[in-house]
């Protein structure tokens, strides 16, 4: 073994050699400075250069993300103009090396200006979970970005489900993941999957944070069963409640009791909600479902108006394919 080491020492280290002094000549004429100020640079193909880096992919990959580093770095204040040389940089690095880690979240970080760079993102962050599935933080960002930006809280919950039971995942993970599926409507769905999170959790202290997630859960079940028997009590009445208690008291009530405000905790009371005019818990004060922040609202709002511009696009595009053929 030691014989064969020092015969194929010389040749690996030439090799190596060869492959640096390549990729050195290449970027030689390439002039980056000049081309990250114009808004230029040439990404070369995967497949030259592997050709050409003569078993030193990896090697050749890190001088990439290097020179990723150094685009972002140099282009701070408009970073953004440069997504698509930065999402072509990151392409090659994990082409060249696949096993490479923060790389493809990287990528998930500044793909996010337009609707096709958070796809692509994402098609890098798919190819990170092949070659890293016991990592939780790539479907981490992959499931983000299907709930924040695509708004596609079905397809979040799927990619961030296997991700709850990887070592260290936090125990939020859970909890969020029973949101996204009860945000879809399916309550059930989310009660069943933190039933199993309660039965399988590692610990007393996770099982109570699932637990109480799963108080959440029954709550949400009453107050939909109260909104159920408001729209009752407004087929009857030709009005909406004043009150909860209206659903339950006096001669006009449409239910016989009210179910309790929290599963366990007397003492709290139902509530209709000044902003959204809701029926919510007074242990609570909002309903079991996904909150944004104001400001993250109005980005989703922008990214929804893309969307629909996109569908539209196309849409149209079809049409009139439909009318040329039709006019020939």
């Amino acid at each position: 073994m030691r014989g064969r080491a020092r015969r194929w020492r010389p040749w690996k280290l030439a090799a190596f050699g060869f492959a640096v002094a390549l990729t050195g000549i290449a970027h030689g004429n390439m002039d980056t400075a000049a081309a990250v100020e114009s808004g230029e640079f040439f990404v070369p193909d995967a497949d030259r250069v592997r050709l050409s880096a003569l078993g030193f992919a990896p090697v050749v990959a890190d001088y990439y993300w290097v020179q990723t580093l150094g685009l972002v770095g140099g282009t701070a204040e408009n970073v953004e103009a440069h997504a698509g040389t930065i999402a072509g940089l990151i392409e090659l690095v994990t082409a060249l090396d696949p096993w490479v880690d923060h790389p493809y979240r990287f990528a998930a970080v500044w793909l996010t200006r337009s609707v096709d760079e958070v796809r692509r993102a994402n098609r890098l962050l798919r190819r990170a979970i092949s070659y890293h599935p016991k990592d939780w933080r790539n479907r981490f960002y992959l499931g983000y970005n299907h709930f924040f930006y695509l708004e596609e809280n079905r397809r979040a919950a799927e990619v961030l489900e296997p991700a709850v039971a990887m070592r260290g995942a936090p125990l939020y993970l859970g909890a969020f993941v029973s949101r996204l599926r009860a945000d879809g409507g399916s309550l059930e769905t989310a009660a069943a999957y933190l039933r199993e999170l309660v039965r399988s959790a590692p610990d007393e202290y996770s099982r109570a944070e699932y637990l109480k997630a799963y108080d959440e859960i029954e709550t949400e079940r009453h107050a939909r069963y109260l909104d159920e028997a408001r729209v009752t009590f407004w087929e009857r009445q030709g009005r909406d409640i004043r009150v909860p208690d209206e659903l339950w008291r006096g001669p006009k009530r449409v239910i016989q009791r009210a179910p309790p405000a929290h599963p366990h905790f007397p003492g709290f009371v139902w509530l209709l909600d000044e902003a959204s005019d809701e029926i919510v818990s007074s242990f609570y004060r909002s309903r079991y479902k996904l909150h944004v922040h104001p400001l993250d609202a109005e980005r989703r709002n922008r990214w929804r108006t893309q969307l629909e511009a996109q569908k539209s696009r196309q849409e149209d595009a079809v049409t009139d394919d439909v009318r040329s053929e039709g006019s020939v």
